[in-house]
């Protein structure tokens, strides 16, 4: 087994923001391992809102490469390193590499089917008049994500909804929010007609939920990373995100899903701002659930060879010359 490790910068369509900030590119590490002829390999994008950094990640792998050269599996993997994007990239590239080296399909090895899905457009935090802007350039697409910030979140909703009239609004507050923003928030959303609020509150604030009336669905993702998250979400939450940077890799994203289904969440499957070779994991993941975010590539101007094909608004399933 061959192990390298390299960063690939992916420049975005004109700027991405959120409550935390803003960027201009994607700043990622691939995974590549090679062993008889075949290449496997994995993308992660280091979160710093998990204390991640291109540098810190890039230890972890290195810290685990004697190992991978040495024959360690994608199970011993779960216990040698934490869910985060460390993990992700290596598992990742594990699969792919397995699918390879037997000459399989992901689909025929993770025993799925493939379909095609409508992922959600995401609408980058700005002033409501260019939210709104924004929205009509893009009010063909059936499910629009609004990235909100505290302060100016109404306006900002009512501006895409002029703009879309018709598509379907998921918010995400990235944590921005108090519990005087949702009171306020929460029934003025109802009559603009949206279908889901994603993580409100802080992390460490989940309980509020629990005093709260949810007329709308909430969905946890910086409260949600694998499936020892799942308890301190019941009665809090309706719906989990699961991002393969979170989980760890595919492994134990497919034991989420699994196990978050059981227990009667719905399931959102979401990414973090990266190529076509991280959505394709994610996009397994992504069958059969209520709402897909994949649209990394979308908001991207360069992405990897033989990235995704969006048509109509739809992912179409990936080639083997992608991933797995």
């Amino acid at each position: 087994m061959k192990v390298s490790v390299y960063k690939k910068s992916w420049p975005i369509r004109g700027h991405f923001t959120i409550s935390r900030g803003s960027k201009t590119q994607a700043d990622t590490l691939i995974v590549q391992l090679e062993q008889d002829g075949a290449i496997g390999r994995g993308e992660c994008v280091p979160y710093a809102r998990y204390d991640e950094s291109i540098e810190s990640v890039e230890k972890q792998i290195h810290v685990v490469t004697a190992a991978l050269e040495s024959g360690l599996s994608r199970e011993s993997l779960q216990d040698l390193l934490p869910s985060g994007a460390a993990r992700n990239a290596i598992d990742c590239a594990m699969w792919d590499l397995e699918c390879k080296l037997n000459h399989q399909t992901i689909w025929e090895r993770a025993h799925h089917s493939a379909s095609s899905v409508v992922t959600a457009f995401t609408l980058s935090l700005d002033t409501p008049e260019k939210m709104e802007a924004a929205a009509k350039e893009n009010a063909q697409r059936p499910l629009l994500k609004l990235k909100l910030g505290g302060a100016g979140d109404l306006a900002r909703v009512q501006a895409v909804r002029h703009g879309a009239p018709n598509a379907r609004i998921i918010l995400d507050a990235n944590e921005a929010w108090t519990r005087e923003d949702y009171q306020l928030l929460v029934p003025e959303l109802v009559k603009l007609d949206v279908d889901m609020i994603e993580q409100p509150f802080p992390a460490g604030d989940d309980a509020l939920l629990e005093t709260l009336e949810r007329p709308i669905p909430i969905c946890a993702d910086e409260s949600c990373h694998d499936r020892s998250s799942l308890p301190q979400l019941t009665n809090r939450y309706d719906m989990i995100n699961i991002k393969t940077d979170k989980t760890g890799g595919l492994t134990e994203a497919l034991a989420l899903k699994k196990a978050a289904l059981a227990a009667g969440f719905e399931v959102m499957v979401g990414c973090m701002l990266s190529s076509s070779l991280s959505m394709a994991p994610a996009f397994v993941v992504a069958q059969d659930v209520a709402v897909v975010d994949l649209d990394g590539p979308l908001l991207l101007s360069e992405d990897i060879e033989h990235g995704f094909t969006f048509e109509d608004n739809v992912m179409l399933p990936f080639t083997p010359q992608l991933w797995g």
